[in-house]
């Protein structure tokens, strides 16, 4: 029986084109409709938004002056008699403090706030990405699950039909047909009945997790039949994203780089802790009339005041050193997730390298090998010419070998999807609807 040509006839070197009849004739779920609805539905990006806000906020906080202290207050009051108009110096106060933040540290701290303001749109572009690759990969778990479930509905008459022909020929004696082809014919059935059991369990557990992405409770989520041309696109060779020179656009690496210029401004906070931070102060002093009556002249005070950072070796130094230190850790770790993107990204490409050649080799050698090896053993079990268990064998074996290229056909398809996350900076990877969910 030869496969069915909706299943691959645009596998990996022809071009697929997506179903597209109305919802109410086709309720099956599209790759890219289901990316929407995740990407839609996905509340960690309404988080992150509102992060960004904070710290936009905080950003404009950190900038201000601080509050001017009010200090009010009696100075100078005789203990003896507690009245204010005894000596001269006695005073009703009322004063303004302001502190004057070191050197440049308030615009740096506005500076440093609003970088890691711009580290979100970069989590969330990451995120919109990473939600395309989960997703894909669930769905591609669906479809290989309700492929594989249909081919084998497809094939389990002919099994049937197998199991009846050596049935009737073992009661009526007209072909050499035995008890144990008779055995064997119910057995291949009890084992495509357990296939079947087993795959529908794969099968729910997959639509399970699709549907929590997107939000539906309905257990019986149906994709559709072919997969998306994006996910087969034949590879050219030397693809230059994945050099360092290309992943530097990584919406990852993008985020770390605004932790790395955060982490710059941290330094510089750390120097403007050796400039003094100043005060500015004034004070008006009442004074009531004398005991004779006169009045006196009321009193106003103005100074400035500052700190001196001279013993910096446990205080700012220690907090230089340390911020320094932060700063070289977070370079360190921009390296070291390149080099991991980096791996990821050739090793997912050489893996669909590998596919390619495999389903190649099944499309165009294999799978006709196995169908005219199990036609011919069926012709010659008919001829009274051939063994039951070798059409049997035949025959399952050729199921197999079509089950095993769906498998590998998702496979590639997956492997294709993390290598476009991975390559998500690029403009050269062919990309689905996540380019549409731009800040």
């Amino acid at each position: 029986m030869a496969i069915p040509a909706r299943y691959f006839r645009s596998a990996i070197f022809g071009a697929l084109v997506l179903t597209s009849l109305p919802g109410w004739a086709e309720p099956r779920l599209q790759l890219a409709n289901v990316i929407d609805a995740a990407i839609e539905y996905d509340p960690w990006l309404r988080q992150s938004a509102q992060i960004q806000e904070a710290l936009l906020e905080e950003s404009i906080a950190e900038g201000a002056l601080p509050d001017p202290r009010l200090t009010l207050g009696a100075a100078n009051l005789p203990v003896d008699t507690f009245d204010t108009g005894q000596e001269a110096m006695t005073q009703a106060t009322v004063g303004l403090i302001q502190r004057i933040p070191r050197g440049d540290s308030l615009q740096l701290s506005r500076d440093r706030k609003e970088e890691l303001a711009g580290e979100q749109p970069f989590q969330r572009e990451n995120r919109r990405a990473r939600v395309v690759e989960t997703v894909t990969r669930l769905w591609l778990d669906v479809w290989e699950a309700q492929q594989s479930i249909g081919l084998i509905e497809d094939n389990r008459d002919l099994f049937e039909q197998l199991s009846d022909v050596a049935e009737a020929g073992y009661i009526t004696a007209t072909m050499i047909s035995r008890q144990q082809d008779v055995v064997r014919g119910t057995l291949e059935l009890t084992r495509l009945d357990d296939r079947l059991t087993d795959l529908r369990l794969k099968l729910q557990s997959s639509q399970e997790a699709l549907g929590e992405w997107i939000g539906s409770k309905n257990a019986s989520l149906e994709v559709t039949e072919t997969v998306p041309p994006e996910l087969l696109t034949a590879l050219r060779d030397g693809w230059s994203e994945t050099s360092a020179d290309a992943l530097i656009r990584h919406p990852l690496i993008r985020s770390t780089d605004q932790q790395i210029k955060a982490r710059a401004i941290d330094v510089d906070l750390a120097r403007e802790a050796y400039k003094p931070e100043w005060t500015v102060s004034a004070q008006y002093g009442y004074r009531d009339r004398a005991p004779g009556g006169q009045d006196r002249a009321d009193l106003f005070s103005v100074g400035i005041g500052f700190d001196l950072p001279l013993f910096t070796g446990n205080l700012q130094d220690r907090k230089l050193n340390a911020s320094a230190a932060r700063l070289e850790a977070e370079k360190t770790e921009r390296v070291l997730q390149l080099r991991v993107i980096q791996a990821r990204a050739r090793s997912a490409l050489a893996r669909v390298k590998r596919l390619d050649d495999r389903i190649g080799i099944y499309q165009q050698f294999l799978l006709p090998q196995m169908e005219e090896q199990a036609e011919a053993a069926l012709t010659a079990y008919n001829n009274d010419d051939g063994d039951f268990a070798e059409a049997v064998r035949a025959r399952i074996d050729d199921l197999n070998a079509k089950i095993e290229l769906i498998g590998m056909t998702a496979e590639r398809a997956r492997n294709f999807a993390s290598f476009r996350y991975l390559t998500s900076g690029s403009s050269e990877v062919p990309s689905l609807s996540q380019t549409r969910y731009q800040d």
